[in-house]
């Protein structure tokens, strides 16, 4: 151990871990980013940060508060914090003034909340360890504190956001979730305007369920009807178990609500996490793409039925099986069917060239894959982005679980 290192045994963590715990479970939301800052400074930490990300995925934006460092938002791309976010890594930025910079990614679960940031004069094993645990924690009680205040919402909200958007960003699962053998990541574009795009997923068992859906039509009616396909979908997937069933409990919501003339695309999935087997019904959504080896290797066909609410026969399920490091992208139809400046359809194959460009690059991960692929296609476009634009991607990595069997 350096000389200027600190020891920080494993009660001294505890008790620190424990105390934080204790004070927060009824401490009000408006104090939780202070309380956080004043107990970091009992392991000598100094101008800590607590970053959300904002709902465009472009910024970490800084929580106010008494005894927080409160600077700039800092950009996904090209910061330390970003770096710490994209990875979920820890970055250690050493200082020109002395002391080490670090920046540790909020976890809840698998999902990223956002960064935590701090000023040690060193960083020793131990520090390390007892930073890592505070992170998981602050990452929990943010998350448990969110749902009874908007003051977390109104710091990740950089634009005015339409009501639709918001019904669409209430619906929503976390954007990403990872375990072992697969990892789940999605993006919805316009983040302040999204009508009728959404997805949702739940991994129940070995079993992966996915539904990646687009309902007709703009605006508030659009959201309505995703929310209602969305809330039928949960539904039918607590209660059957196969994905035609899905369907037709989804199709029987919509024409009941909205009549005939209106309908909402869908793709449904099962996918066994333990042996890669991935069954599909395809309800009038553009196909899937399979992405092997860092390269578009084709589609994942199925025969297509109507699209929800249409009244379609018993759709057909298509089984495919994914080899370890597959990737399926989900892709709505706002993505290939914008017009450029010049009025050319952005079209399928652009996009299939786009991710084959990417795959050349080194792998961040899902999340981050998937992120800088939703930014280089909205660059392609010049900015564009006059539907709704959604990607879900899954990875799946293969591999056993066994040695998790014990807790089950």
């Amino acid at each position: 151990m350096a000389e200027d290192e600190v020891e920080r045994p494993e009660g001294f963590g505890e008790r620190l871990l424990g105390l934080l715990l204790d004070r927060a479970r009824l401490m009000p939301p408006r104090l939780i980013a202070p309380l956080i800052a004043e107990e970091v400074t009992k392991v000598g930490g100094r101008d800590v940060s607590i970053l959300l990300q904002d709902y465009a995925q472009e910024l970490l934006v800084p929580l106010p508060g008494k005894g927080l460092h409160v600077g700039r938002p800092e950009p996904m791309g090209g910061s330390p914090a970003g770096r710490a976010f994209l990875r979920v890594e820890v970055v250690e930025v050493p200082q020109p003034r002395g002391g080490v910079r670090v920046y540790l990614p909020l976890l809840d679960g698998s999902d990223e909340v956002g960064v935590m940031a701090l000023t040690l004069d060193a960083v020793g094993d131990d520090d390390r360890r007892l930073l890592g645990r505070l992170a998981s924690l602050v990452a929990d009680i943010l998350v448990t504190k969110n749902a009874y205040t908007d003051q977390f919402f109104l710091v990740r909200r950089r634009e005015p956001m339409t009501v639709s958007a918001e019904i669409q960003w209430g619906l929503l699962p976390p954007l990403t979730m990872t375990v072992p053998q697969v990892e789940v990541a999605g993006m919805l574009e316009p983040a302040y305007r999204a009508a009728g795009d959404s997805f949702d997923y739940a991994l129940n068992g070995d079993i992966l369920h996915v539904a990646v859906i687009d309902a007709m039509g703009h605006g508030l009616e659009a959201a309505t009807m995703a929310a209602v396909a969305i809330g039928a979908y949960r539904h039918a997937r607590r209660v059957f178990i196969s994905l035609t069933e899905k369907y037709a409990f989804m199709d029987d919501a919509i024409s009941r609500q909205f009549g005939p003339d209106h309908f909402v695309t869908a793709q449904l999935m099962h996918v066994n996490i333990a042996t890669g087997e991935l069954e599909l019904v395809n309800a009038g959504h553009p196909a899937p793409l399979l992405i092997r080896d860092g390269r578009v290797a084709g589609q994942l066909e199925s025969a297509t039925t109507l699209p929800v609410g249409l009244n379609g026969e018993r759709p057909r399920l298509k089984e495919h099986t994914l080899r370890p490091g597959d990737r399926v992208l989900c892709y709505t139809d706002g993505i290939t069917e914008e017009h450029l400046a010049d009025g050319v359809l952005f079209g399928e194959e652009r996009l299939i060239r786009c991710v084959n460009r990417l795959g050349k690059e080194p792998s961040e991960g899902a999340r981050a894959d998937l992120r800088r692929l939703s930014h280089t296609l909205k660059g392609e476009r010049g900015g564009r982005t006059t539907d709704d634009a959604t990607l879900f991607m899954i990875e799946w990595r293969g591999g056993s679980a066994d040695h998790l069997a014990e807790l089950d």
